[in-house]
């Protein structure tokens, strides 16, 4: 069914170092871009979910709300931040912030990386999928400029939870994906061993989404001071833009993925 589509190694070579313990997470992109952090905690319901690190600081002279998905690196920091699989409370915790930053007419970064939000039955109890939704909702009427960088591992609806923005950016070594490649076999062939015969298929690497346009650009790695410069430049466009027009403007961006005309 793949064998013609699929470059079998390459696109889940990208995954595999997505997923990879030694690259930067959330927290090293918020303490290189962001001056003067200062972390925000609880949903103002239930609890604080580490794996989301939310709160406000200054991208360079300009204030800015950041919300992060957290993995942590060691295995006390990965289980402290649940893997970066985010429970209800952190994306509660996420549109709180976001709620906020319109309300003072702060832009929102969101930086992604999670291989999706937590499905335990907890998570399930305490409404995950509502959680996820509202998200989506209110962020798809935001009155602020909103930009999302998938810095890692773009995991199902816990990574577009964070994503329905203005500009959606990646990593050149990310990826962003409905379903992860082992999922999928799975689905199929009740066989996770025959992921990389999938990812191909899957198009879920960073040129393979920009040639599609469901993302607006494509970032090196390891170029924080590029990233930061970038990101400066855009919130600028953005910020001139009227609040109809921005709102308008991510709306037709979203009505128009997946349109094809024949």
């Amino acid at each position: 069914m793949f064998k013609n589509t699929v470059n079998v190694g390459d696109d889940y070579g990208i995954v595999i170092e997505a997923r990879s313990d030694k690259r930067l997470t959330a927290t090293d992109y918020i303490n290189s871009l962001i001056n003067d952090f200062t972390e925000f905690h609880g949903d103002r319901l239930f609890g604080d979910d580490k794996a989301v690190v939310a709160g406000v600081g200054f991208l360079g002279k300009m204030p800015i709300t950041v919300i992060g998905i957290e993995k942590g690196k060691t295995t006390e920091s990965r289980i402290l931040h649940n893997f970066g699989s985010a429970h209800p409370e952190g994306y509660r915790k996420a549109l709180r912030l976001m709620k906020q930053a319109e309300k003072f007419k702060r832009p929102v970064l969101c930086l992604v990386d999670t291989a999706g939000a937590f499905c335990g039955i907890d998570a399930e109890e305490r409404g995950q999928g509502r959680a996820i939704a509202e998200n989506l909702f209110e962020m798809s009427d935001l009155k602020t400029p909103i930009i999302s960088v998938v810095i890692g591992e773009g995991g199902s609806g816990g990574a577009l939870a964070l994503c329905h923005s203005d500009r959606i950016w990646m990593l050149e070594d990310a990826y962003f994906s409905v379903v992860s490649p082992e999922s999928c076999a799975n689905i199929l062939w009740k066989d996770p061993g025959r992921a990389a015969e999938v990812a191909g298929a899957l198009n879920l690497t960073a040129d393979k989404l920009y040639k599609l346009g469901l993302i607006d650009k494509i970032c090196r790695k390891n170029k924080m001071k590029e990233l930061e410069d970038d990101l400066k430049k855009e919130f600028e466009i953005l910020r001139d833009v009227r609040t109809d027009e921005l709102i308008e403007a991510r709306y037709q961006k979203f009505r128009k993925m997946g349109y094809r005309s024949y």
